[in-house]
């Protein structure tokens, strides 16, 4: 499954989360992150920093290394 930056962006959009919110949680630029949104990269802080404010993991078509029953239930 690919990563839909337009929906996940959407996601955050609706509940007021940026992209430097991300980014600060994750200890990360702002850079990396939107690359990870948009599927260019697989930052496994970013997707963290996404898990942690509450997207659900079908949104971030997470790598197979960060798949598990709590981020596949949200």
């Amino acid at each position: 499954m690919k990563r839909e930056g337009r929906k996940l962006r959407a996601w955050m959009v609706e509940r007021g989360i940026s992209v430097s919110d991300v980014a600060r949680r994750a200890g990360i630029t702002r850079s990396i992150v939107s690359e990870t949104i948009h599927g260019q990269r697989n930052n496994r802080k970013a997707l963290r920093a996404l898990l942690d404010v509450g997207c659900p993991g079908r949104l971030l078509a997470l790598p197979e290394d960060m798949l598990n029953t709590d981020s596949q239930a949200a």
